[in-house]
């Protein structure tokens, strides 16, 4: 299993929008960066996720799954473009914001803060598991 990271300004596509897909999930769509899609790629179905609220919350709201493996992104005109399908799991139980994650020593070495604009990223399983502790909310 691996772990990632989802961010998405909610004025765009919002945790509650996520949720109300269900289980059918949605295509996480319209990213446009080599690297971000390179993640994609690398995903497998069942891998989990934090869905991050990107630009004034900028908190960790809850946990997704991979439930598509990458396939051409359906927004894209160029095939180069490809993206995963997510569906989501469970709110946290507290919203884990990025000033605890910068000033937690634990996760100095997190992508997110070394690379906050990156849209898609890995997580390590000890960040996964930090994080949820913080979000007071079960990592499975």
């Amino acid at each position: 299993m691996q772990y990632w990271l989802f961010k998405s300004e909610p004025s765009t596509w919002s945790w509650d929008q996520q949720a109300a897909k269900g289980e059918i999930g949605e295509e996480w769509d319209g990213v446009r960066n080599y690297q971000a899609r390179n993640f994609m790629r690398q995903m497998n179905i069942g891998d989990l996720g934090f869905f991050y609220h990107s630009q004034k919350d900028k908190e960790i709201v809850g946990i997704v799954e991979v439930c598509a493996n990458a396939h051409p992104d359906s927004t894209a005109d160029d095939a180069r473009w490809e993206c995963v399908d997510i569906r989501a799991m469970k709110p946290l139980n507290i919203p884990v914001t990025l000033e605890q994650i910068k000033t937690d020593p634990r996760l100095t070495e997190m992508v997110l803060v070394k690379n906050s604009r990156l849209s898609v990223q890995p997580v390590t399983a000890e960040e996964w598991t930090i994080i949820c502790g913080l979000g007071q909310t079960n990592s499975d």
